[in-house]
């Protein structure tokens, strides 16, 4: 009586179940990892490797975006997420009051703008930062350091040297909406335009007094 056969040994030995998938499925399940996943999956030492570092599968991660970076989608993918990091320190200073920190994160430039959520208006560097030394200066009267802001839906767009940003942004039940914009120079990312905006509320919203 015959003994039942055992199923052939894979050749190579030892390859994952993801390494033996074939190249359309392989991308396909790729396209749900983060951009983290991805990262640490491309510096593996298999064949996965090769397919983490597939232009493909970065693509999937702007399923929605109708552009085409000139770099490649992984390239593209690192600069937003440094965008959105740099965006995030800009509410980080905010949070902390420092005025130091804000004259360093804007361009020394006579175009930015800024429009607080009072609705103010200001144009020209030192205008701007004369704006935030007012708000500041209103926040510490008021027994505080600054604003914490909560972000949400998040979207971020770079191209070339410029990028923007655009968020929701609360404190509470007050909601806004937010655009930033940075300019890249010497090295690093430079805000040159910020506008809050509050939703459903015409009348001006004063965070700090």
């Amino acid at each position: 009586m015959s003994q039942g056969s055992s199923a052939p040994a894979t050749e190579g030995g030892g390859a994952s179940m993801m390494e033996q998938l074939v190249p359309e499925i392989t991308t396909h399940a790729l396209s749900y990892l983060d951009y983290t996943s991805l990262c640490r999956l491309s510096m593996t030492n298999s064949a996965m490797r090769r397919a983490a570092n597939d232009d493909g599968a970065w693509k999937a991660l702007y399923r929605k975006d109708n552009i085409s970076p000139p770099n490649g989608w992984k390239a593209y993918y690192a600069s937003t997420k440094a965008i959105i990091n740099v965006n995030q320190e800009f509410y980080n200073i905010i949070r902390e009051g420092s005025l130091p920190a804000m004259s360093h994160f804007w361009l020394n430039a006579d175009y930015v703008k800024c429009i607080h959520a009072t609705g103010e208006f200001f144009t020209g560097y030192n205008a701007v930062m004369e704006s935030w030394g007012l708000l500041f200066n209103w926040a510490q009267d008021g027994g505080g350091q600054g604003v914490a802001f909560q972000i949400r839906d998040v979207r971020a767009r770079v191209l070339g040297e410029v990028a923007w940003v655009n968020m929701k942004a609360s404190v509470g039940p007050v909601v806004f909406h937010v655009t930033n914009v940075y300019e890249f120079r010497n090295g690093r990312w430079y805000m040159v335009h910020h506008h809050c905006s509050g939703m459903g509320d015409p009348a001006p919203i004063n965070l700090f007094g």
